[in-house]
């Protein structure tokens, strides 16, 4: 079973116990994208995507797909 991205991004917040804000800043997108991603209104862009995978494989977290 794979992970939404709604699910992948609370499991590396919980991971890294950072809040929506200081994800938000790595990312260069606001809080309110963040939160907008747990709650499964909207998904990123294919490139925001992959951003938030470098940004996880930097971080050695491993996210099943």
């Amino acid at each position: 079973v794979s992970m939404t991205f709604a699910e992948k991004v609370k499991y590396v917040r919980g991971v890294l116990l950072i809040s929506q804000k200081d994800l938000a800043k790595e990312l260069g997108v606001s809080n309110v994208t963040i939160n907008r991603w747990e709650n499964g209104v909207i998904n990123p862009s294919f490139l925001t995507e992959k951003k938030f995978e470098a940004f996880c494989n930097a971080r050695g977290i491993e996210i099943k797909e």
